[in-house]
């Protein structure tokens, strides 16, 4: 009778220690995958720039510095090894920042403002944006999950098993994180 009862808890003890390492192959993959997310977005912002640049160009000719640094910010992304994702985030911060500037001189231009076509690109590529923004909270959250199951007791004796490494979160750049200043005497001017 000792030995049957000593198999059924050996048998819960490979079942429970295989459940726990099923959870980081799982949560690993969570976390690739989210990343992926991240890269197919960045994949078509990149292939809405050229269009969007092509586009400006012809209504925006005092504006080149503007389009050459979304142009240069654009070559820079594709550039950057794969594996190296605060990089990655790093320039596409900067991207998305100098788009941003790209769309503010673009009401200095009505007739750029008016054309369709610029108009759809200025969509599709606030679309992105927003996708991108999507997506790096969802790979940070993939990130937590992983990283609690890491730490956490008894996982935590899996994880050290297997050698299962923690993930960096994407950061904020520091200057997105400060709030734009106001003052009520601007409010008043417009």
């Amino acid at each position: 009778m000792a030995w049957i009862i000593a198999l059924v808890i050996v048998i819960l003890l490979v079942v429970w220690y295989v459940s726990l390492y099923n959870g980081f192959v799982q949560a690993r993959t969570h976390v690739q995958e989210s990343w992926s997310q991240i890269d197919v977005q960045l994949k078509r912002r990149n292939d809405l720039i050229p269009n969007l640049v092509s586009t400006a160009k012809g209504y925006a000719n005092y504006e080149q510095s503007t389009l050459q640094k979304v142009v240069e910010l654009r070559n820079q992304l594709t550039a950057v090894p794969s594996g190296d994702r605060q990089q990655t985030m790093a320039v596409s911060n900067e991207l998305s920042g100098t788009l941003r500037s790209l769309f503010a001189v673009a009401e200095k231009y009505p007739d750029l403002k008016a054309n369709e076509q610029f108009k759809q690109l200025m969509e599709e590529l606030t679309n992105t944006e927003n996708k991108i923004a999507y997506s790096r909270q969802l790979y940070n959250s993939t990130v937590a999950s992983l990283n609690m199951k890491i730490q956490s007791f008894p996982s935590n004796l899996v994880a050290n098993i297997h050698h299962f490494k923690m993930k960096e979160y994407l950061q904020v750049p520091e200057e997105e994180k400060t709030a734009p200043k106001v003052s009520f005497d601007d409010l008043n001017t417009k």
